[in-house]
């Protein structure tokens, strides 16, 4: 039960938005036991987003959440290299305006019950 929630400064088009689902789909399963089946892929636009008190360029924020405790570092590493290239190559949102925030939990709700 992964969910990649990307918060932008830029627009996004639905054809931008796709590929960067397409780019996290993959990018997911870098983390053991988890697939594109899972992942929920929430979309913020054009969010005033300032980085180092300036709003002026393009930035994101993402959080990545999974369910689960055990995710080695080198997921971590791995999905941040995809997260940002994808947001570079999609919205010209330069590595160094992204921060991303890993969270893994063993609290996860879903159909009406707990996991």
């Amino acid at each position: 039960m992964p969910v990649i929630h990307t918060h932008v400064s830029t627009p996004i088009n639905a054809e931008q938005r796709e590929r960067i689902k397409a780019a996290y789909g993959k990018a997911i399963t870098a983390v053991p036991g988890k697939s594109e089946g899972w992942l929920m892929c929430p979309f913020e636009s054009d969010m005033p987003i300032y980085f180092a008190g300036d709003d002026s360029k393009p930035a994101a924020y993402v959080e990545v959440n999974v369910f689960g405790t055990d995710v080695p570092r080198s997921a971590w590493e791995s999905l941040t290299r995809s997260i940002m290239e994808a947001l570079d190559t999609e919205l010209s949102i330069p590595e160094d305006r992204i921060y991303i925030r890993y969270t893994a939990t063993t609290d996860w709700g879903w159909n009406g019950s707990n996991f």
